[in-house]
């Protein structure tokens, strides 16, 4: 791996300042463990816990909801750590998903996996099985004996931190473990099990108190300097990545500063104008032509990438995007620079994007500008009119929702995984950071089905979910939103078919595959759970009915009949496929 590991002065951990006042004198006022333990996740920063109750977790649950933090009851556990993930990109504070032992836990697992792989602040808090009775089949037995306690109740790649409480005297590390992973720039995800008996045993020290204070990563002067060499040597790209959303002020003047050309990935549209004359377009999955085009034809000498693992929907790990000399990585993770691309040059900076971007500028000031010497390639906007028969095409969809929604809203604009983010990624257009969310890692059918009613609370306004007819079977949180009277919206893409694997699969030379859904009225559905919809059949319709869908402030659902032949712009994804042997 040709990759240069530059000094990472206070940057390759953190750097910690810890008070620490444990009491052991009899607490002034008498808490219960499971008070104690939502009072540390209130003085924490936490608002909202979602989660599905049960016996096992009742003295937490009824600690959550006589405590500052508002508790959303969900219809499974992970539609609420998916709604979680959520509400933590719209608040920037860490959530709480609560779940009772046994399947409580592994219902949860998939979307906990999500919060790992987006970066999030997500707290699990679980019950399990109290000591005298392990061992000896208790109703959803949650131990060592029943469950792979490696895998799921320790730390590893499901959680950054994960223990259980058998004794309250343990509170004190764990909130200082807590506090430590909260406080890192990036993701965390964590685990606390409780045994059903100790959340209701008394305190028996006064509650911890613990005061953290992080020095951010960050790049020496030396590591600046050459990173300023480096892009001096001529002419240079940015590729922008979600893990530079709190830098796109910073972004856009360096871009502007040095006339460099501009990308992002799926994840990292809005961050930087998709509007502005150097924004060359999205790379990856579903992403735009002009971006190649630019690589092909321009060549720059290197490429400034901030913040994105560069994986496979990012890149496609296509060479096409090494540049003449190689990578500058800037990420807080020091695994990234390299990974996706081993073979490339990759000077690698581990540094919080931020705070590496305003020492960059300061070398690049207004009055050594570069001047654009050429136009460069931009994405093409092929609009097309709407037709008066036939079925909704998803381009005139993508096409109404720009105007409707991105353009005359401030709402999120949420894409869930299929040819839903395809359409998303590919045809919207954002200009602001926070304005769009996509999962191309783990990429779960379900996240933002309900996903969008943790957004949407959050941000105490509209956040609208771009899904599938699959997803929206899958696993839905209308009725939550109905009972917590959440502004969330769906937009359904209904052709009966689970149809990117449909799709993808005749591309790949499968026959026979079965991808059909029976045909389902979403609307019914959605009053079936007390919510309000409208059945969208023709084009001529589009732009009432979305703004009808935007201008109540109920949970609204829109059930597009979409023409099923239509081909996404994923040719990407199955040359990708094809390339790793999948074609038959």
């Amino acid at each position: 791996m040709n990759v240069k590991f530059h000094d990472r002065q206070a940057n390759t951990t953190e750097q910690l300042n810890s008070t620490q006042q444990p009491s052991h004198s009899k607490p002034s006022v008498t808490f219960s463990v499971a008070e104690a333990v939502v009072k540390i996740l209130a003085d924490m920063g936490v608002e909202y816990a979602f989660g599905v109750s049960g016996g096992a977790i009742a003295p937490v649950w009824a600690a959550l909801h006589q405590s500052s933090i508002q508790v959303l009851h969900f219809r499974h556990e992970a539609g609420a750590a998916f709604a979680a993930i959520e509400a933590h990109f719209a608040s920037d504070r860490p959530v709480v998903v609560f779940t009772t032992a046994g399947p409580g836990i592994t219902n949860a697992l998939t979307g906990l996996l999500a919060a790992r792989w987006e970066g999030a602040k997500v707290i699990l808090v679980s019950a399990s099985t109290s000591t005298p009775q392990r061992g000896r089949w208790a109703f959803q037995e949650t131990s060592a004996y029943t469950m792979p306690s490696t895998s799921i109740f320790t730390s590893g790649q499901i959680f950054h931190y994960a223990t259980t409480l058998e004794c309250s005297d343990e509170l004190t590390e764990i909130s200082r473990r807590l506090a430590l992973g909260l406080a890192q720039p990036g993701g965390f995800v964590a685990y606390l099990s409780i045994p059903t008996n100790i959340q209701t045993s008394l305190l028996r020290t006064s509650l911890p108190q613990v005061t953290l204070s992080y020095a951010v990563a960050k790049a020496s002067e030396e590591t600046i300097a050459e990173c300023v060499r480096l892009l001096s040597e001529g002419p240079f790209a940015i590729w922008v990545g979600f893990g530079a959303r709190d830098a796109a002020e910073e972004i856009r003047q360096l871009a502007q500063r040095t006339g460099a050309a501009v990308m992002c990935s799926p994840r990292g549209k809005g961050i930087f104008p998709e509007d502005h004359p150097q924004f060359v377009g999205v790379t990856g999955f579903a992403g735009h032509k002009s971006v190649l085009t630019y690589m092909q034809e321009y060549c720059p000498l290197h490429t400034l990438v901030l913040g994105t693992r560069l994986g496979e929907f990012t890149s496609f790990w296509n060479p096409t995007m090494i540049p003449q000399r190689g990578f500058l990585h800037i990420d807080i993770d020091p695994d990234v620079p390299g990974a996706a691309y081993p073979y490339a040059e990759t000077f690698a900076v581990q540094s919080d994007v931020k705070v590496f971007m305003k020492k960059l500028l300061k070398h690049f000031s207004v009055s050594n500008s570069r001047s654009m010497a050429v136009t460069l390639p931009r994405p093409e906007l092929d609009l097309i009119k709407p037709c008066t028969r036939g079925l909704v095409r998803p381009k005139v969809l993508m096409d109404a929702i720009q105007q409707v929604i991105v353009e005359g809203s401030n709402a999120v604009v949420m894409a869930e995984s299929g040819n839903s983010f395809a359409w998303g990624i590919h045809h919207l257009r954002f200009t602001k950071p926070g304005r769009f969310r996509v999962s191309t890692g783990f990429g779960s059918m379900g996240h933002f089905v309900t996903g969008v009613v943790g957004a949407a609370l959050a941000r105490n306004g509209k956040a609208v979910a771009i899904v599938g007819d699959g997803a929206m079977l899958m696993n839905n949180e209308i009725s939550t939103a109905v009972q917590h009277k959440i502004s969330a919206v769906w937009i359904v893409l209904n052709d009966s078919y689970y149809n990117m694997c449909d799709q993808g699969l005749t591309l790949l030379n499968f026959k026979g595959v079965d991808a059909k859904i029976t045909p389902t009225n979403f609307v019914e559905i959605a009053q079936g759970m007390g919510s309000d919809g409208i059945r969208l059949e023709k084009e001529s319709d589009i732009q009432v009915v979305l703004e009808k869908a935007m201008a109540v402030s109920s949970p609204f659902v829109v059930d597009v009949l979409i023409d099923p032949t239509q081909i996404p712009p994923s040719e990407s994804r199955n040359q990708s496929l094809i390339s790793q042997g999948t074609k038959t």
